[in-house]
């Protein structure tokens, strides 16, 4: 096979070491280091030294990242690899061999980089990751002070629709600071909620013990925690995407798409979507939300959707199922498949048509326009009217069609 590039570097990337294969047209020499960055500054100066002017690592969890940080600087060419696509050849399983052979594969144009993208957008993907996490960590201490409550026989959540709307939140307070009487506790009502007065006093009557009392107390304090850095963080993310505004509202022009989402898309694809992916089926590929193809001697086998960007999956995911019972093109979509398939075909399904839409708005710089609820309707309309005729006269109708003009 043709050499592309003469001087290559092969990184096999551990929690502790790093095998570098350095491989030119004076030889091979092998070096192995510790992931200290002392030491990682020594393997940048080594592989300069080399004349390397690629070096390729396997996508091993969050290792390789120190190593791509320090590339950059000293503007190093890199490709990280999915792991997958280097297939592991039998009787090569040592460190220094897998060392050679990505270095081998390199060499020869073998590997293709992962998509990587540059420093801001890394640190903007941190942020806006590290907030969905601390989102879900307080949905997690939400649903704590429901248990808590449980065990006390107080049975607010019965009578309230939100449990830590501003009246119920109140009360909670007054609870954990040791109030007992259900008639003061129910004079935090407002709103709608006074006219619910008799029916608060019979579901806060419970058993609440001291140890409750504590847990409460720390839980709601954890959760006044979380709430006041999640609105640091929205802050911080805002000011970064200030850039990409119009972005963002083209993507909540998207039924099931609030502003949280967007970001978070941007974040993941990054603001030169066209750039990056030649078409909407490549992205939607590498996010993972395509069925596979699995077919061989004319049998289709498993279809099962292949892993992709997580982050950017979980999040679609979340917003199709959030468009079930809307009266849009998306939500009929839903629908629609979700009675011959199943929620969780038709979530993915939704989300998929959602990235698609996506990649056409952020490419084509358009806002959102619906086809509407009726839009498969009008597409089979000859079918479903033979249809619906066919059925009542097995019913024992006579039918006569008639167009109204």
């Amino acid at each position: 096979m043709q050499v592309v590039v003469e001087r290559a570097c092969g990184l096999d990337v551990h929690k502790n070491s790093i095998t570098a294969c350095v491989v030119t047209p004076e030889g091979k020499e092998i070096k192995t280091f510790s992931t200290m960055t002392v030491f990682l500054l020594e393997l940048v100066d080594w592989v300069k030294e080399h004349g390397c002017t690629q070096v390729a690592m396997e996508s091993t969890g969050v290792y390789w990242k120190p190593i791509v940080n320090l590339l950059e600087l000293e503007e190093i060419g890199y490709l990280v690899v999915n792991a997958q696509h280097i297939k592991a050849v039998p009787g090569r399983k040592t460190d220094v061999k897998d060392a050679e052979w990505i270095c081998e594969l390199l060499r020869h144009g073998l590997l293709k980089g992962s998509y990587i993208p540059n420093r801001d957008q890394r640190e903007l993907r941190e942020l806006v990751r590290y907030r969905r996490s601390m989102v879900e960590e307080r949905a997690r201490q939400h649903n704590r002070i429901q248990k808590v409550l449980e065990g006390a026989n107080i049975k607010l959540g019965s009578v309230v629709s939100d449990i830590f709307g501003v009246s119920s939140r109140e009360m909670l307070q007054s609870i954990a600071d040791g109030e007992d009487n259900v008639e003061i506790l129910a004079n935090s009502a407002r709103g709608k909620l006074k006219e619910k007065r008799q029916e608060l006093e019979l579901s806060l009557q419970g058993r609440i013990t001291a140890h409750q009392r504590m847990m409460l107390k720390s839980i709601l304090s954890h959760i006044d925690f979380l709430t006041k850095h999640i609105e640091m963080i929205d802050e911080e993310i805002e000011s970064r995407l200030e850039p990409s505004k119009e972005d963002i509202e083209r993507l909540d022009s998207i039924p099931g798409i609030a502003i949280p989402t967007a970001q978070q898309i941007l974040a993941e694809i990054g603001n030169k979507v066209g750039e990056q992916f030649p078409t909407a089926a490549h992205l939607c590929s590498w996010a993972g939300v395509v069925p596979g193809h699995n077919e061989s001697a004319g049998k289709k086998k498993s279809s099962k959707t292949k892993k992709g960007n997580k982050y950017l999956r979980s999040a679609l995911i979340e917003a199709a199922h959030s468009v079930a019972r809307s009266k849009t093109y998306l939500g009929a979509l839903y629908r629609r498949i979700c009675a011959r398939k199943g929620r969780k075909r038709a979530g993915m399904a939704v989300a998929h048509a959602m990235l698609r839409i996506a990649y056409y708005l952020l490419t084509r710089k358009e806002y959102y326009v619906d086809l509407g609820e009726d839009h498969f309707d009008k597409q089979k309309q000859q079918s479903i009217v033979s249809y619906s005729v066919k059925r009542l006269e097995k019913l024992g109708y006579q039918v006569i069609i008639s167009k109204v003009s």
